[in-house]
């Protein structure tokens, strides 16, 4: 009796629980609990367009009106787009070896010429 291999419809839904689905899902119970608390920002898209997420997040974290909880949250997510890390610029012990090893391999250790054919 087979075990396993493909089966015509199995698997995970397409968008069952996807990330994106799920973001989804989430900005519009926000949007649903803004409309109640705030009627007057209701008319106010939640997702301004023609912004990449960085400018987004900055756009928010900048906004005097919104909740200090959600300005910390896109602050922490801003943070690796806007700084590098301290350790980023240096190298681990490999590639220290890897660049001594090319300085090495120049001047006298350099590889000869590949030999020349005449025709």
């Amino acid at each position: 009796m087979p075990k396993g291999g493909y089966k015509a419809g199995g698997g995970r839904p397409r968008q069952a629980n996807s990330r994106r689905s799920l973001m989804e899902k989430g900005r519009q119970a926000m949007a649903a609990v803004e409309a109640t608390e705030r009627p007057d920002k209701a008319s106010v898209p939640a997702v301004p367009e023609n912004l990449d997420p960085l400018a987004y997040m900055l756009g928010v974290m900048n906004d005097p009106s919104a909740e200090p909880e959600r300005c910390d949250r896109m602050a922490i997510a801003a943070a690796p787009f806007v700084h590098p890390r301290a350790n980023e610029g240096k190298k681990g012990k490999k590639e220290e070896q890897a660049e001594r090893a090319k300085v090495a391999g120049l001047g006298r250790f350099a590889a000869p010429p590949p030999p020349k054919f005449s025709a």
